[in-house]
């Protein structure tokens, strides 16, 4: 079974793939690169893992739901956007497998049969795989947010991806509600830049380091004012191991100012195309 890569995505706002209008709009190059994601697996993957910036616990959880169900965490869009669904299968089977590997790694794992898809895993994979039809497991943040720990637990998830487990980061690189307007174009670029010299440049152990070290970059309590939509880019780093970083999606101009990105490790060093900064995209 070929390795799947890890992925470190930029999620969107809310619902966005179920609406119309300047809003759906305003991410269509983010929605052209996550179109594009399954072009760049070795291999239909067997299951989905999401670390979501959108859920939280005291400890790692994993759901362990056969049929997940929908988590609505937004508020203020149309009424239809409460009762869409994301009907892929859960993953039971993987979900005690990720139990295992993390109880081995000494890292206490939890367990939830009732959570369903938040909005950080269903309006990422609708672009990916809108017939839904890839088993999907969640996996919380722990709430202390300690980049350590995540990095830990990635380490410990990393033999997933040579059984055909592809591990995803949804959050997103830029994540300042009160900010999400002009006032948002140079603190994202500046943080934007460090990021992807960090993940790009920056040799496997180097990387880490820096991550443990994030808050000291350019801007970045600006842009992360909380960690939350940061910290499932430290899980997808500890799963890469010593595979390099490459940009698989970025614009400056997202919601009109904002500078955004998503990350791939593995695979290959074949650009996506979507790498406006880069260079490689249009």
């Amino acid at each position: 079974m070929q390795q799947q890569p890890v992925f470190f995505l930029s999620h969107g706002g809310g619902p966005w793939p179920w609406l119309d209008g300047p809003f759906r709009e305003g991410f269509a190059w983010l929605e052209a690169s996550l179109k594009a994601l399954p072009a760049q697996l070795p291999a239909r993957p067997r299951a989905v893992l999401v670390v979501s910036g959108h859920w939280e616990e005291p400890q790692f959880t994993v759901s362990t739901a056969a049929q997940p169900g929908m988590v609505y965490d937004y508020y203020g869009f149309p009424e239809h956007t409460y009762h869409i669904r994301y009907p892929a299968p859960g993953a039971p089977d993987l979900a005690r497998r990720v139990v295992e590997l993390g109880k081995a790694a000494g890292i206490a794992m939890g367990t939830d049969p009732t959570r369903g898809f938040d909005h950080g895993t269903f309006s990422m994979l609708q672009p990916i795989w809108p017939e839904a039809d890839i088993p999907v497991l969640s996996l919380s943040l722990r709430a202390d947010y300690d980049v350590a720990a995540h990095l830990a637990l990635g380490r410990a998830l990393a033999p997933l991806r040579d059984e055909g487990v592809l591990i995803i980061g949804s959050g997103f690189s830029y994540h300042n509600l009160r900010q999400f307007n002009a006032a948002a174009a140079a603190p994202s670029a500046a943080f934007d830049a460090w990021l992807r010299h960090a993940l790009i440049d920056l040799a496997p152990a180097e990387r880490a380091a820096a991550l443990l070290e994030w808050e000291k970059a350019p801007a970045a309590r600006i842009c992360h004012p909380q960690a939350d939509h940061l910290i499932p880019l430290m899980v997808a780093v500890g799963a890469a191991g010593n595979d390099p970083g490459i940009c698989v999606y970025s614009e400056n101009d997202l919601r009109g100012a904002i500078t955004a990105s998503s990350y791939r490790f593995g695979s290959d060093a074949t650009p996506s195309g979507f790498d406006r900064i880069g260079g490689n995209g249009r």
